[in-house]
């Protein structure tokens, strides 16, 4: 605890590692590019999918769970998602291993080739359709609807722990539909669910919007996404949801019967979100002493600090730590007593602050006597002493864990509000990019090519088009070209 971290201002990059590594969320694991969660990482990646679990549940979707392997085969049948994930891919090619001859260790058996290699999975598409064409045949096995809580891998060159692992988790939704009009409308509704996660239990301000062509996901017909603003001022992408059309249906043969006898393919989407959301946390809300949790999210909610000196002091403490726990646990916040007699009550103080607990509760001799505690917020580091026989402290502090979640939000939404620019020129455009960061809006011709030029010149990217973007004719800002409207660039993760 006695090691500052690094400031954000002077290395954001270096501040964000060491405080995964120091707030003990995860770590780098033995095989490279992959990642070990540690168990209060993991914690928070749990509350994460309890509430997005129920959240699909409640818009009528089931879990399942498909292979970890795909044969290679399948990966060819949809020819845009192949080449989008190719390069990206870990194969298989051996079933079995055998004893070195030298004695040293063991090696591959060259017998043991598969006859078709296998693709461990970088995203379900593939073998969920070839699956589907099993379940349905008729307008009455629709709408088909599929979530899977899974692990995947895409071969990262250059890893970051929870933003870019070769290994990460994630949820893969996969639904089919009796029209292009369900589809569609399912592929929003998921979108409107991971923002209203987002918003609602991340305290974190999205922006909802289409992708550009060049951006959107291999096989889809269109793609949409939300997009997070971090504290460094580039972009994070924290959920998509995918319009397929027909594109696997017609790859893997997925046909049914139509209500008027006819035989049509079946409509589809797919939507995800994984543990970059945790990256994302960190990011947006944390501070130079550590972690910042939305009540929310924190696996700790609320943690009981003891100021004592002797066992008979700690256990008077108890008592009262005790009745105050449990009155709260009754309440589902997540209470921690931490009675340990091995640290100092400032070297906890200081473990929790890196940790994020939204709020911390320090009782000593001198509260027990005037029956009071002394509370201290995380989120805007002020403390406040209240006395027991006038607050209700369960009603107080359920208000203020609630004005804890708000105010994060507030802060992350101005913040993003502070750094979106309205750029009308190539210069402003770039002098914006270079000197404040941020979302650009700016216009854009809608050609590919000129997406690709802007990303060349600048290592900015079409972020989204947003969803509620009003239509306003203007002129390209690379181009010079007619435009129907302001897109977002900025540079991301």
């Amino acid at each position: 605890m006695s090691k500052a971290l690094p400031k954000r201002s002077e290395d954001y990059s270096l501040w964000y590692n060491e405080l995964v590594k120091r707030a003990d969320l995860a770590e780098n694991s033995a095989v490279r590019g992959c990642m070990v969660i540690k168990p209060y990482g993991f914690s928070i990646w749990e509350k994460m999918q309890q509430q997005l679990d129920k959240m699909f549940k409640d818009t009528g979707h089931s879990n399942a769970y498909f292979p970890l392997f795909i044969p290679k085969s399948f990966l060819s049948k949809e020819a845009s998602h192949v080449d989008g994930f190719a390069k990206e891919c870990a194969v298989v090619t051996h079933y079995r291993l055998k004893a070195d001859e030298s004695g040293k260790g063991v090696v591959v058996d060259p017998d043991a080739a598969l006859e078709e290699e296998l693709i461990v999975r970088p995203t379900s598409e593939t073998v969920i359709w070839s699956t589907y064409k099993n379940w349905i045949q008729s307008y009455r096995d629709l709408p088909l609807l599929v979530n899977q809580w899974a692990n995947v891998v895409r071969w990262e060159m250059r890893t970051r722990l929870f933003l870019r692992t070769s290994e990460f988790l994630w949820q893969e939704g996969h639904t089919a539909h009796e029209t292009k009009a369900e589809a569609v409308e399912e592929t929003v509704r998921m979108l409107h669910v991971y923002a209203e996660f987002a918003e609602k239990f991340m305290a974190l301000p999205v922006i909802k919007g289409v992708k550009s062509e060049n951006e959107k996901f291999a096989g889809a017909e269109q793609t949409y996404c939300i997009e997070a603003m971090m504290q460094d001022g580039k972009a994070l992408q924290a959920g998509t949801s995918h319009f397929l059309g027909q594109n696997f249906a017609k790859a893997f043969d997925v046909k049914f019967a139509t209500r008027d006898g006819g035989l049509e393919y079946v409509w589809g989407t797919s939507w995800g979100v994984s543990t970059r959301l945790v990256g994302a946390l960190i990011m947006a809300h944390s501070d130079d002493n550590g972690l910042v949790l939305p009540p929310k999210l924190a696996p700790i909610q609320v943690v009981i600090v003891p100021i004592f000196k002797g066992e008979q002091e700690l256990e008077a403490i108890s008592v009262k730590a005790q009745e105050i726990k449990d009155a709260l646990s009754q309440k589902n916040i997540s209470v921690k007593f931490d009675n340990r007699d091995t640290y100092k009550p400032g070297w906890k103080f200081a473990e929790y602050e890196l940790k994020g607990v939204p709020l911390r509760i320090a009782i000593g001799p001198r509260d027990l006597q005037n029956n009071s505690v002394e509370l201290a917020r995380r989120d805007t580091l002020t403390k406040e002493v209240i006395n027991l026989n006038e607050v209700d402290i369960v009603t107080h502090i359920t208000a203020l864990l609630d004005e804890i979640q708000e105010n994060i939000f507030a802060k992350a939404l101005a913040f993003r509000n502070e750094k979106t620019t309205t750029a009308d020129t190539w210069e402003e455009f770039v002098e914006t990019l270079d000197k404040k960061a941020g979302f650009v809006a700016a216009h854009w011709d809608g050609t590919p090519e000129t997406e690709e030029r802007i990303k060349e010149k600048t290592k900015a990217t079409i972020r989204c088009i947003p969803l509620d973007r009003e239509p306003e004719e203007g002129t390209c800002i690379f181009s010079n070209r007619p435009s129907k409207g302001r897109v977002l660039f900025a540079r991301a993760y």
